[in-house]
């Protein structure tokens, strides 16, 4: 059955727009058929702790002699490597923070960055499709004083699209808070319109990939 691993990060269990567009991809997915599985995963309601000893970031066949990682530790980082391995197709939610991605997703990046086993001369993920979700509350275009301020993007691509080498296909909606804060309020009807977009966009690729 074609999985779909279905990830979100954002804080706001109500009004978010990653949640609000990663949901309407995942709708998009099962409704092709009652084949089309969702695996969920939730970062902010179910945490991941942060990485318990830097000695995770290696194989277990990489790691020193003195590098010594507890059972149940090995055991977690196994278990969402494995999630992530029996997925056909990944969604990742992800609202920029403070110009990056939430801790939450950061800890499960740190999880599966793993020289040895998902990267470098062996990329068992190699060409899946991986669809991240970027949501901004501010904008950071070209010729602006925020110009490339959203460090969040690039590090979903680099170690998604690079070092794990899936097929990545990054959306990505601005101004969110257009609504909250009077300096945005004037692109209050173009970020509405790059919502909608958005939203169609994930659906057709809801609907034609796997």
């Amino acid at each position: 059955m074609p999985t779909l691993l279905h990830i979100d990060s954002s804080a706001d269990l109500a009004h978010s727009r990653s949640r609000a567009l990663t949901a309407a991809f995942a709708e998009a997915w099962r409704a092709r058929g009652p084949e089309y599985t969702v695996v969920r995963r939730d970062l902010h309601v179910d945490q991941l702790p942060h990485l318990e000893t830097s000695a995770l970031h290696w194989a277990a066949a990489d790691r020193t002699a003195d590098e010594v990682v507890a059972p149940e530790a090995e055991a977690l980082r196994q278990e969402v490597i494995d999630e992530l391995l029996a997925a056909d197709v990944v969604l990742v939610g992800s609202p920029l923070y403070n110009y990056t991605v939430p801790s939450t997703l950061k800890a499960w990046l740190d999880r599966v960055h793993i020289p040895g086993v998902l990267v470098g001369d062996v990329q068992p993920l190699e060409g899946r499709p991986v669809v991240t979700v970027v949501s901004r509350g501010g904008t950071y275009d070209a010729d602006t004083p925020t110009e490339g301020w959203d460090h969040g993007s690039p590090v979903l691509q680099i170690i998604l699209g690079t070092a794990l080498g899936m097929k990545h296909y990054p959306v990505t909606v601005s101004a969110t808070l257009a609504d909250r804060l009077p300096d945005l309020a004037p692109l209050a009807d173009h970020a509405a319109a790059e919502f909608a977009d958005a939203k169609t966009t994930l659906e057709r690729l809801a609907a034609t990939l796997a």
